[in-house]
């Protein structure tokens, strides 16, 4: 069986196509600019890269461009686009209506529309996507949701929940979602593979240009840093994390903001961006904090602080801890990132080999010292695998 996983923007499409036999990456690539001038498609396979720009006025041509280059020339992969068996979706916000990855039909589209408040851009660009590729792929081909929140859908309402009117969640469903759920799932699954339990309290650490962290007991998630949308939690690229909500109503006063200008100030232009001044990559903000840059350093030293936080309180609120994961952008390869929020947490059982910490070996490394209580591993996320394993499953009934 071969599955096409797509994740689609509003302005891009991400793809990858699957061997479910030994689950291995046939091609992937990435359409952008879609609906803008200058779009281009670029496509990885067989140990080539091809760019090539070409109109995408909708994700339907998106669509077909992708067909076309998996199926000719040097980077094609299957003869015809009916060796594909089935089309798994990312969908970010599934809100209390899913539970689980679905096979998609009419009315599943028409709610991810109905919920695209609690996610704007992102559903909107995801209900393009599926209703593009049933017009490109045709009926017979099934194609299936997997939804980022869907596995924070365990956690208890004393954790979903906000301390404002009730008949807001009644009215509105404002409450805590989270999301990168699909990362938490596989990351928390190959770590209790790996160390062989089931039992486990882990905290999970998808560190990236948007960042959120899991508390994950016996495998199911009880607690997650971000809320009905992806602002919440620790500091991001450009995002700015947790904040007093009078912070933003004084903002709003001084700077004359009001709705959308206020949303896109907290979600475009905080964060490392808006602390440092540098970037929101932490990679440049890393290299000007060791030249000397000081406003570069507190943006570094406020986000370490700030997941060192959330490990604590996550070992709290599930009574031990027996791991730590990170994934990610920066949870895979930032190494200063991890030594920095496991610094002094042997009071936790949390213990790092400086030396091990350097080099990520594997998929799996564990960054553990040989006397911590609490086991520290770097673990490559995959969500695209995962959202391939759920089609799998569900198609196969």
């Amino acid at each position: 069986m071969k599955i096409l996983v797509i994740n689609c923007g509003s302005s891009s499409l991400k793809y990858q196509l699957i061997d479910m036999a030994d689950e291995s990456v046939l091609c992937k690539g990435l359409c952008e600019r879609i609906g803008i001038d200058g779009s281009k498609i670029t496509h990885k396979a067989n140990g080539g890269e091809w760019s090539e720009e070409v109109p995408f006025p909708s994700h339907t041509e998106a669509f077909m461009k992708v067909v076309e280059m998996m199926t000719t020339g040097e980077g094609a992969v299957v003869a015809d686009k009916s060796e594909i068996s089935a089309i798994g979706h990312r969908v970010v916000q599934g809100a209390e209506f899913f539970t689980k990855s679905e096979i998609v039909t009419d009315a599943i589209i028409d709610k991810i529309e109905e919920i695209a408040p609690l996610a704007p851009v992102h559903n909107m660009a995801h209900v393009q996507g599926l209703r593009s590729a049933k017009k490109v792929f045709g009926a017979d081909v099934p194609n299936v949701v997997v939804f980022d929140t869907t596995f924070h859908q365990t956690m208890p309402p004393k954790a979903y929940m906000y301390g404002v009117p009730y008949e807001m969640y009644e009215k509105y469903s404002i409450r805590r979602y989270g999301a990168h759920g699909t990362s938490h799932r596989y990351v928390s699954m190959a770590a209790a593979q790996y160390l062989g339990r089931d039992d486990l309290k882990m905290v999970t650490c998808h560190l990236g240009n948007g960042s959120s962290i899991s508390a994950v007991k016996n495998g199911k998630c009880v607690d997650t840093s971000m809320g009905p949308t992806p602002l919440a939690g620790v500091l991001m690229g450009t995002r700015c994390g947790d904040v007093d909500p009078s912070v933003v109503t004084y903002m709003e006063q001084k700077l004359g903001f009001h709705g959308q200008e206020m949303a896109d100030y907290l979600n475009k232009k905080s964060g490392l961006l808006g602390i440092s001044g540098i970037s929101s990559d932490k990679r440049d903000v890393t290299s000007a904090a060791a030249e000397g840059n000081e406003r570069a350093q507190l943006a570094c030293d406020m986000l370490n602080y700030q997941i060192k936080k959330y490990v604590g309180s996550y070992a709290a609120a599930m009574g031990g801890l027996d791991c730590v994961v990170f994934t990610g952008g920066i949870g895979e390869n930032d190494g200063s990132v991890r030594a920095a929020v496991c610094e002094d947490m042997e009071f936790l059982g949390i213990k790092i080999d400086l030396e091990k910490n350097k080099v990520r070996t594997g998929d799996i490394t564990d960054i553990s010292a040989a006397d911590s209580r609490v086991k520290v591993l770097i673990v490559c996320t995959n969500e695209e695998l995962m959202i391939a394993r759920d089609t799998k499953a569900l198609v196969e009934g």
